[in-house]
Parts: C-alpha cells; sequence; structure tokens
C-alpha cells in the first residue's frame, strides 16, 4: 500500500509578514492584506522559519487533498498581496452596442442584444473594475475575488432565449495573469 503525502512547504518571500493564530492564516505585503479562516478543514497550520507547514495528521484521501488545496490557496494568497492578479475580458458585439458602467459595488451591463433593462452584477471584494477600450480589466489582491467578479460580469451576459450559435455577443474572459497593471 502507497503512503499518503500529507505536508506541504510554502516559502515566504521576503516583505511578506504571515500570522497564524490556530486555524486562521494572516498574510500582509506591499500591496495590502489577506485574512482566511481554515477551522472547518482537518488540517495543522505552522510557520518555521520563513516557511508555512501544512499538514494533516492521519490523513486519508480527502484530507491529504485539503493539504494541497489550503496550500494552493495560501501560495495564491501570497502571490495577491506582492504582485497582484489582473482579469481581462473582451466586450463583444454583432449589431447592438454594448455599454459597460460601474455604479457602486455593481457592474451595469446596458443595451445587450437590444435590452430595454439594465443587467446588474456584483463587484466581489476589493476587486476593481476598470474600462479600456473594448476591454473590461479586473484587478485586485485576492483571487477569489477578481475571478469570481470576471465569472459573473461574463455570466450576466448570457444569452437567452435565442440560437447561441447565431447570438454572438457577450463578455468574454480573454487573459488571466499575475501583476496588477496601471
Amino acid at each position: 500500500m502507497r503512503a499518503i503525502e500529507s505536508v506541504k512547504n510554502i516559502a515566504v518571500p521576503d516583505g511578506v509578514d504571515v500570522k497564524i493564530d490556530g486555524r486562521v492564516i494572516s498574510v500582509k505585503g506591499e500591496k495590502g492584506s489577506l485574512t482566511r479562516d481554515f477551522s472547518e478543514a482537518p488540517i495543522g497550520l505552522q510557520l518555521e522559519d520563513k516557511k508555512i507547514i501544512v499538514q494533516a495528521s492521519w490523513p486519508r484521501k480527502r484530507e491529504a487533498a485539503l493539504v494541497g488545496t489550503v496550500a494552493a490557496i495560501i501560495q495564491n494568497m501570497i502571490t495577491g498581496i506582492t504582485r497582484g492578479f489582473t482579469y481581462k475580458l473582451k466586450i463583444v458585439f454583432s449589431h447592438f452596442p454594448i455599454s459597460v458602467k460601474v455604479k457602486g459595488k455593481k457592474v451595469s451591463i446596458e443595451n445587450f442584444t437590444g435590452e430595454r433593462s439594465p443587467r446588474l452584477t456584483r463587484i466581489m471584494g476589493d476587486a476593481t473594475v476598470s474600462f479600456k477600450e473594448d476591454d473590461v480589466i479586473v484587478q485586485g489582491i485576492s483571487l477569489e475575488d477578481v475571478s469570481q467578479t470576471a465569472a459573473n460580469i461574463e455570466r450576466a451576459t448570457k444569452v437567452k432565449n435565442k440560437d447561441p450559435r447565431v447570438f454572438l455577443d457577450g463578455i468574454f474572459v480573454y487573459e488571466k495573469k499575475e501583476g496588477i497593471e496601471a
């Protein structure tokens, strides 16, 4: 029988401050700070010599998989506060020009396939939405907030009650990258 890998090590770069209180981890860097609570996951977190250790004591498949998931989330937190994340979406239309505006913590998509009422979608967390020509740019330090905001915008422009092969209008993600553009 094969042994199940249940320990992951994450290197903490210079300029990043990490605090672990039980299963709550706080990461602070030059772009901001992020906190995440892993109290539901049966894993242990330790900080030793600029290294975060994620482990499960008596792992079965589920616990070993959670170790990898938690390690990836922590790595994304570190990447977010050092470099940030950017998602780019393209506005595509064939006949009716789509108008996209930010209103507080919501994105308003107007004139989508000639509809009278605007389609609204939420901006998650501290993600920011900006526009450049026919691109929508979503940026932030939390990968989950940035990706969910981009998915909300893309999902809001789903074509309903029409043939999707003919009506190709929408707002689509075309680039995902690390780093925040000026």
